[in-house]
């Protein structure tokens, strides 16, 4: 596999889940193909690897870096909001794994388009899905004070998210707020903080553009519906899957883990989420906040 996006997780993934070789594999969020690539080795010719993602360039590159694997290989642009669908169109009755890795490929956050970094000057944009209508710029330049800072509270959980919102909304009355770069720079002015925080500690902006980039992109909403959807498309014994990499995430994985297992749908396989080790962190910064959870089917 390149070298250019590393998969969080695999060696975990591995030593806990395994799929007969014609099984089928369901990556809700296949990416460019790393978690797919680390299953789709085991499978035989009658297996099949059903892989999604709203993010064009990512299928682009996951048909590269999977074209050679024995199994079938099936890739489609569309949310995993809309997996009993898609299963469906493609015959799919039943998975052995369904996968789904919440965060996002490093060229994503460097890609100008995207508009993900807070380091970078690029158009306040943020849809991982370009179909989208709303992006960040819409709802920064066009939500009242209020909304802004629940949002930003809710969703990024910013103690200061009045202040930001204040200052938000006071700088867009000389101008719309058009770039990451000028909402960064406002962010640190409201929390009277340099954009370089210092080692170890996280960009002042960063729980604001989280806020947005979730709600931009409909992030907890779409994973409610994944995780709902996937008891009627697993298999007895099979497995269910998800990395997070925020408390919103993960909050939402292990309360429709732990109710799925109370009413006897599923076996937790992971008491606790498994986090990175010192050493795959060292390999693989974007693994330090990845939180993994596993269940099986009953």
């Amino acid at each position: 596999m390149p070298k250019e996006h590393i998969a969080v997780h695999k060696r975990q993934l591995a030593e806990r889940i395994t799929i007969p070789r014609d099984g089928v594999m369901i990556d809700a969020t296949v990416g460019y193909g790393g978690h797919s690539f680390l299953f789709g080795e085991n499978l035989g010719p009658d297996g099949m690897i059903l892989g999604l993602d709203v993010d064009e360039s990512c299928i682009t590159r996951a048909h590269i870096n999977l074209s050679g694997l024995a199994c079938k290989v099936i890739l489609i642009r569309e949310n995993f909001a809309r997996i009993n669908e898609v299963a469906e169109k493609n015959r799919i009755e039943k998975a052995d794994l369904i996968l789904a890795d919440l965060g996002f490929c490093s060229p994503q956050v460097s890609d100008p388009k995207k508009g993900l970094s807070f380091t970078e000057n690029m158009p306040l944009d943020m849809r991982l899905d370009d179909r989208l209508e709303t992006t960040a710029a819409d709802i920064v330049n066009r939500s009242d004070e209020k909304y802004l800072a629940d949002l930003i509270y809710r969703l990024g959980q910013d103690r200061a998210s009045r202040r930001i919102a204040r200052f938000i909304v006071d700088n867009r009355r000389e101008g719309e707020i058009t770039t990451t770069g000028q909402l960064a720079a406002i962010v640190c002015r409201a929390l009277r903080k340099p954009a370089k925080a210092g080692k170890n500690r996280i960009h002042p902006a960063t729980r604001t553009f989280q806020a947005l980039r979730i709600a931009v992109n409909d992030e907890l909403g779409n994973l409610k519906k994944l995780v709902e959807a996937a008891p009627d498309l697993l298999r007895k014994n099979g497995f269910i899957a998800i990395i997070s990499f925020h408390s919103l995430e993960d909050a939402i994985v292990k309360e429709n883990f732990r109710q799925n297992q109370k009413s006897g749908i599923y076996q937790i396989v992971t008491k606790k989420p498994i986090t990175a080790k010192r050493t795959e962190i060292k390999d693989n910064p974007g693994a330090r906040s990845a939180k993994l959870r596993i269940a099986s089917r009953n």
